[in-house]
């Protein structure tokens, strides 16, 4: 008899996986579930695991890692998908991919198997990491080996084998939540030209009950990464819980997009992003004071290669780790604090401030609208008033 470890959620379809890998495919089965920030308890995940024949249960606090090693990252490289998503979701599969790796190692088992449906990003990502982590290690989608794409599918199957049916996740949509954001499949509902009722968002307040009072919050930056809030040293953690704590309060981070999947297909994708919103909108604008031209826009660029990597699930590859070698170069002026005000659904840079610098004030003055500089022009060159310009024509002066 085999061995496989299951990612493990403890909803339904992940259940009708330990019934499918211990019925069918007559294996043993362990189960990993990690703690990315998510609202579940996990001790009962594992509990529940264990009453549905798993012989074991492992359970990992994935929060400090996922955040100083990936999510930091990804906010130093200035990452964000297309129109703005911050990446919540596939930045929690890399870690996840070397748990599983981990746990199957440590218990000999053959098989590691996931509860995605074949249907979107994440089978493509989590099946590339664990190909390059574990080439010799079979992996395994029971729901896509059923052929159950729906919700509905799910509770068919498990009528037929009279599986339980309780779980500890009672959202409304299909909902990946971690502590750098939350996703939100809207199913059926996601008509572009619809506006997602107001119940949609689980993690912000309605921009109508935000208060009606702006607040004001100073980030501090070393080296591209977050360091202080209002001028207090912060942990990782906490600097993150606080700001989606405050961002929630003012309806901040909210974003509603159509977004380019995997696959080349379009979807229509709905996230919740506080603190991740206002961390890249603060690292942005401490960079665009201490940048110069041809770093900031050829920043720009490998940002977006930079999340394009991500959202494709290739973090273990030779280019991203060359990226990161870039912006440990070009990251190391990005020293400062910036402010931000929140104000009924908007955050604003108001003000910012860094001993690097790059801003001088004394070199310019304003004189109606029109902006002069300090420098003055040579006597005799092209643009001084009243020169000549070089001769054009055949046979004259080059």
């Amino acid at each position: 008899m085999g061995k496989a470890v299951l990612a493990y959620t403890g909803a339904l379809d992940n259940l009708i996986c330990i019934h499918w890998l211990r019925t069918v495919k007559n294996m043993k089965v362990v189960t990993f579930s990690g703690n990315f920030g998510q609202p579940e308890y996990l001790e009962e995940v594992g509990e529940r695991a264990l009453e549905a024949g798993a012989i074991s249960a492992h359970i990992a606090d994935m929060r400090e890692r996922f955040l100083t090693d990936f999510c930091y990252s990804a906010l130093r490289a200035g990452a964000r998908y297309e129109s703005g998503y911050v990446l919540s979701s596939a930045l929690s599969r890399p870690p996840l991919a070397q748990e599983l790796v981990r746990v199957a190692r440590e218990e000999g088992c053959t098989v590691i198997a996931h509860g995605c449906r074949g249907i979107g990003n994440d089978q493509v990502r989590l099946e590339s990491y664990l190909s390059t982590l574990a080439p010799d290690i079979k992996i395994v989608a029971p729901l896509f080996e059923l052929g159950l794409k729906t919700p509905e599918d799910d509770e068919g199957y498990a009528r037929r084998w009279n599986l339980p049916r309780a779980t500890n996740r009672q959202a409304k949509y299909n909902v990946d939540q971690n502590l750098w954001g939350v996703a939100l499949q809207l199913g059926p509902k996601a008509d572009p030209w619809m506006e997602p009722p107001d119940d949609t968002y689980i993690m912000t307040r309605r921009i109508s009950d935000a208060p009606d009072k702006p607040t004001y919050v100073d980030i501090g930056f070393e080296a591209g990464l977050p360091v202080s809030l209002d001028g207090e040293r912060t942990g990782t953690m906490e600097m993150v819980a606080a700001l989606n704590r405050l961002g929630a309060q003012y309806a901040v981070g909210r974003l509603d997009v159509i977004e380019d999947r995997i696959s080349g297909l379009k979807a229509r994708e709905i996230y919740e992003a506080p603190a991740a919103h206002l961390l890249h909108q603060a690292h942005t604008a401490l960079e665009e004071l201490t940048l110069d031209k041809d770093i900031f826009q050829f920043r720009d660029v490998t940002a977006r290669r930079y999340a394009d990597l991500v959202y494709r699930g290739k973090w273990f590859t030779p280019f991203r780790e060359a990226l990161d070698a870039w912006f440990d170069v070009i990251e190391k002026p990005v020293v400062g604090t910036v402010k931000l005000k929140l104000l009924g659904g908007t955050s604003l840079v108001v003000g910012r401030q860094s001993p690097h610098s790059l801003y001088r004030s004394e070199m310019l003055s304003y004189d109606g609208d029109v902006e002069k500089t300090s420098r003055r022009r040579k006597p005799g060159s092209e643009s001084e008033p009243g020169s000549r310009p070089p001769s054009t024509r055949p046979g004259g002066p080059a």
